[in-house]
C-alpha cells in the first residue's frame, strides 16, 4: 500500500513563514515578474496616451468677483441696514455668493443658453436609452450637469470669490461663465427690488386703513366742534377771542364813565359863572362867562363915574341880563348834556358787564368742553402723523424699487485658458499610464509570489533553496 503525496494546504507554520518575509524573496518576486511590469507600463503609456488625446476634454476659466456686503448708499434710512461687524459682512457675502450657483441663477442660463439642446449638458439619444431616464425633464438635466461644472471659492481674506466654470470647449465656458455673472447681478438687484416691493405692498395695504382711522378721527373732531359749537380762529377758541375784546370794550367803557362822571361834577360844581374850571366846556358857555364877566368889570368900573340912571350903565345892565340869560341857558344845557352823555355811557357799561357775564358762562362751558376737544384733537394729530410717515416712506421704498444698489464688481473676466484643465497634456498622460501599469505589475508579481509560496509544500526543496 504505497502512501500518499501531501496536499499542499495553507497552515499556521506557512503563514508564519511567510511572515519572515526577506529582501532576497521580495527581489525574486519582482524579477521574475519583471517582464509582466514593463509590458504593462507599455500598455499603461499607450492607454494614457490614447486617453489624452481621445478623452473628452475639459477647459476651466476663472471669473473674480467683488462682492461688497455694504450696499451703496443711495437713500438715508434704506430699506436694507448696513452691517457694522465684521461677522455680519461675512455672512451677507456668503449669502450672496451662494446665490451664484443657486437654482434660480443657473435655470436662467440653462434657458437662456438653451443648454437643453446641447448634447455636453443634455445628450437626447442616451437618455432616451435608459428605462430610468425616458421621461427626464431636458431642463433638469441641463440644470444639474451645469450644477456639477460650476464653483465657487472665497478668499478668506477679502469679500472676492473666484467662479470657476468647466465645459468642452474654451469659448463655452467663457460664454456660460459671463452668463452667470450678468445673471448673478440681475438676480441680486431683482431680489432687493422684491423685497423694496413687499415692504411697499404691505405699507400700501396699511395705508388705506390708517387713511380712515386719520379721517374717522378728523370727523371726529368737527363734530363735536359743531355740537358744541366751539368755533376756532387762529387757533383760539372764538368765545375766548370775544371775551378778550369785550374785556377791552369795558374797561375803555369804564374810563369814559369815569371821564363823564368827572365831567358832570366839575360843572354842576362850577356853577353858572365858572367860578371851577370843567375839564369839557363847550365853546359858547365860555365865550357867554367871558363876556358876562367883562360887563361886570365895565359895569363896575362905569359905576365909578356914572350913576346908575346913566344910559351906559342902563346899556350895560341891559346887555348884562340878556347875557346872564344866554348863559343859564347855555348852562342849563351844558348840564343836560354831560348828564345825557355820562348816563349813555352807564347804560353802555352796564350792557357790557351784562354781556361779560352772559359770555363768562359760555367761555367756562367751552373751555371744559375744549378739553376733551383737545385730547381728540392729540388723537387726530397722532394718527395723522403716522399715515403721513408711512406714507413717505411707502413713496420712497417704491422708489427705491427702481434703484439698484448691488455693489458688486468684476475685477477679473473670464479669458480662454492657455490649455485644457483635463485631460492633462498627453505626455503626462503617457507618463502616468506608464508608471501606472508598471506599479501594476510589480504589484502582481508580488501577489503572485506570495500566492505561489504559500499554496507549496514545506518539504519542497525548491522553497529550501528560496529561503536559503
Amino acid at each position: 500500500m504505497t502512501a500518499k503525496e501531501p496536499v499542499a494546504t495553507v497552515t499556521l507554520d506557512k503563514i508564519g513563514a511567510f511572515l519572515e518575509l526577506d529582501f532576497r524573496r521580495l527581489f525574486v518576486w519582482l524579477r521574475a515578474g519583471l517582464v509582466m511590469a514593463l509590458l504593462l507600463a507599455i500598455v499603461g503609456g499607450i492607454l494614457g496616451g490614447a486617453y489624452g488625446l481621445l478623452g473628452k476634454q475639459r477647459y476651466t476659466v476663472t471669473t473674480d468677483i467683488l462682492i461688497n456686503p455694504a450696499n451703496l448708499q443711495v437713500v438715508q434710512n434704506d430699506l436694507y441696514p448696513q452691517s457694522g461687524q465684521v461677522d455680519g459682512q461675512i455672512l451677507s457675502m456668503r449669502s450672496k455668493q451662494r446665490i451664484m450657483t443657486s437654482g434660480s441663477v443657473l435655470s436662467r442660463v440653462v434657458d437662456e443658453l438653451d443648454l437643453t439642446n446641447d448634447p455636453e449638458f443634455f445628450d437626447a439619444s442616451r437618455s432616451g436609452g435608459k428605462a430610468n431616464d425616458a421621461k427626464a425633464d431636458p431642463k433638469l438635466t441641463a440644470l444639474k450637469n451645469l450644477a456639477q461644472k460650476v464653483k465657487t471659492s472665497g478668499d478668506e481674506k477679502s469679500f472676492v470669490t473666484t467662479l470657476s466654470v468647466s465645459a468642452q470647449t474654451a469659448d463655452k465656458a467663457v460664454e456660460i461663465s459671463q452668463a452667470i455673472t450678468k445673471t448673478f447681478q440681475e438676480e441680486l438687484a431683482n431680489a432687493e427690488a422684491s423685497g423694496a416691493s413687499r415692504a411697499a405692498a404691505a405699507l400700501d395695504a396699511r395705508l388705506g386703513q390708517l387713511r380712515n382711522d386719520v379721517q374717522a378721527a378728523e370727523e371726529k373732531v368737527e363734530a363735536y366742534r359743531r355740537s358744541h359749537s366751539l368755533s376756532s380762529s387762529n387757533g383760539q377758541l372764538v368765545s375766548s377771542q370775544t371775551m378778550t375784546q369785550l374785556n377791552t370794550q369795558l374797561v375803555e367803557e369804564q374810563s369814559r364813565v369815569v371821564a363823564a362822571q368827572a365831567n358832570y361834577d366839575a360843572l354842576v360844581a362850577s356853577g353858572v359863572n365858572g367860578t371851577r374850571s370843567a375839564p369839557e366846556t363847550s365853546g359858547t358857555l365860555a365865550a357867554l362867562r367871558e363876556r358876562a364877566n367883562s360887563l361886570r368889570q365895565q359895569i363896575d368900573s362905569q359905576a365909578m363915574t356914572f350913576g346908575p340912571r346913566h344910559p351906559t350903565i342902563v346899556r350895560l345892565k341891559t346887555e348884562l341880563t340878556t347875557v346872564d340869560a344866554q348863559l343859564r341857558a347855555e348852562f342849563s344845557r351844558t348840564v343836560d348834556q354831560a348828564k345825557v352823555d355820562l348816563d349813555r355811557s352807564r347804560a353802555a357799561l352796564a350792557s357790557l358787564n351784562a354781556k361779560m357775564n352772559d359770555l363768562k358762562g359760555r367761555v367756562f362751558t367751552d373751555n371744559e368742553s375744549e378739553v376733551a376737544l383737545r385730547e381728540l384733537l392729540r388723537d387726530a394729530a397722532s394718527k395723522s402723523a403716522i399715515y403721513e410717515s408711512f406714507l413717505s416712506r411707502a413713496r420712497q421704498i417704491t422708489e427705491r424699487e427702481q434703484i439698484d444698489t448691488t455693489n458688486v464688481q468684476v475685477i477679473s473676466m473670464a479669458v480662454p485658458p492657455n490649455g485644457r484643465s483635463w485631460p492633462p497634456r498627453t505626455s503626462i498622460m503617457i507618463v502616468l499610464g506608464a508608471v501606472a501599469g508598471f506599479a501594476l505589475g510589480m504589484f502582481l508579481a508580488i501577489a503572485w509570489g506570495i500566492i505561489r509560496d504559500m499554496r507549496r509544500p514545506p518539504n519542497n526543496p525548491k522553497v529550501g533553496a528560496a529561503r536559503a
